[in-house]
């Protein structure tokens, strides 16, 4: 059995200390085979740059998809083009930097292909999400029995549609981009493991990873104010998947979230609570 981590959009420095510090005792804790995370709001709330993408894959991440702020941060391109830990949307178009997916190799010597889609209700015109994910699993390689989709996408209709779309011929479909957990993880008829959003690593207490009065604020008053990533109530919010590496199936799904207390009892060499 393959047990793979899926770690919901990291927002700020606050997401990213609390991952880096604690990912490799929670690959240990959980006996985690492989981690993928959405990483695209590392910086400030929107983007990423190319040190936090090496700090956060040498805390113990194995790949990193990214969603609509890919390209916030211009330095990243080089990463994009060249290091293949990380994947665009697939559904961008060809001339936009970055792979539309990436094949890795847990320690075990599994391989395990990951890509990622971006929805179009709500969202940026993109191309459509269904062929493009019909267009990836015929590129990818026929002996990769382990397929991950992160589809970054706004409505859960929209996420639901691409689970059932891809039932049977992917291992996971897990979204991402509300930064809200959504509590209807399962296992499709088909054997692919689902979730319509994994939620955020980041400060919880906020609105969605931004201050809460400036976002209130804004909000009522129509002024302009700079969105600010808070520190407190950092969580990691995640979703285990485990997997058949044989035939591809999901046998279970699991989501965790671990709180700054059960972060420094990772830390310490014990298991956490709650």
């Amino acid at each position: 059995m393959v047990r793979i981590l899926f770690i919901g959009d990291i927002v700020g420095k606050s997401g990213k200390n609390i991952l880096v510090r604690c990912l490799q005792p929670l690959r240990e804790c959980e006996k985690l085979d492989f981690v993928i995370a959405n990483g695209e709001n590392c910086e400030d709330g929107s983007g990423i740059k190319p040190g936090s993408f090496r700090e956060i894959c040498q805390a113990g991440v194995d790949v990193m998809t990214l969603g609509d702020h890919i390209y916030k941060k211009r330095d990243i391109y080089s990463v994009l083009e060249n290091d293949d830990r990380s994947i665009k949307p697939a559904n961008f178009p060809a001339e936009a930097p970055g792979r539309c997916w990436t094949v890795k190799t847990t320690e075990q010597g599994i391989p395990i292909a990951v890509f990622s889609l971006i929805g179009r209700v709500f969202m940026r015109p993109v191309d459509c999400p269904f062929s493009a994910a019909d267009r990836v699993l015929q590129e990818l390689p026929g002996d990769v029995k382990i397929r991950f989709l992160d589809f970054h996408a706004e409505a859960t209709s929209d996420k639901q549609l691409m689970g059932r779309h891809l039932d049977g011929r992917v291992s996971a479909v897990i979204g991402t981009h509300t930064h809200v957990t959504t509590a209807d993880e399962q296992i499709l008829p088909g054997g692919t493991a689902f979730q319509c959003d994994v939620g955020m690593t980041g400060p919880h207490q906020s609105i969605i990873g931004r201050e809460i009065d400036r976002v209130l604020e804004t909000t009522i008053t129509f002024k302009p104010r700079t969105f600010r990533v808070p520190k407190e109530d950092n969580r990691i919010s995640g979703t285990i998947i485990e997997i058949d590496p044989d035939s591809g199936k999901s046998t279970g799904i699991r989501r965790i979230s671990v709180n700054e207390e059960m972060a420094e009892s990772l830390v310490a060499g014990q298991a956490p609570t709650g």
